[in-house]
């Protein structure tokens, strides 16, 4: 709750995107959030009058080197997750990228440790969590959504 208002805070709503090259996922090794963990590109879809489509096309770009439109990207898995911190929740979209070009680089060294390709039998042990969740519910359960991080009830 907002202590000034005592409404809830707006959740945080996060693009992610899939990647492929054949059997291939493209993730990257963050620097600072996960330290030494992977991911798949991704970012805060937070531009105003930007889509959230638009979004992820954008943070592909900025990480990664990689264009696509963002009408070739395709909403493969919802991730509701609770932070569990006091911050508020967020939601994840993971989409997948159809069509893209160029080739993967890491263009935020300051984030981002490395990019490398893993086939998708083969995903890292040390997936941050919460996109973790989101990767594998987009490979196994597409068009469905995960509840991460909440407590049980």
């Amino acid at each position: 709750m907002n202590q000034t208002t005592d409404t809830p805070a707006r959740p945080i709503v996060d693009v992610h995107v899939l990647v492929r090259d054949g059997e291939k996922l493209l993730l990257t090794q963050r620097a600072v959030y996960g330290r030494g963990q992977w991911h798949a590109p991704s970012g805060k879809a937070d531009k105003p009058g930007e889509t959230l489509a638009e979004a992820a096309a954008r943070e592909l770009q900025e990480e990664v080197g990689l264009s696509v439109d963002p009408a070739d990207l395709v909403l493969l898995h919802t991730v509701i997750h609770h932070q569990g911190d006091g911050t508020p929740d967020r939601y994840g979209l993971f989409y997948e990228a159809h069509g893209w070009t160029g080739e993967p680089e890491n263009r935020e060294p300051e984030k981002c440790m490395d990019v490398r390709w893993f086939a998708e039998h083969e995903l890292p042990e040390d997936l941050i969590p919460y996109p973790g969740a989101g990767i594998h519910g987009a490979l196994t359960n597409p068009g469905g959504h995960t509840f991460h991080g909440w407590p049980e009830q």
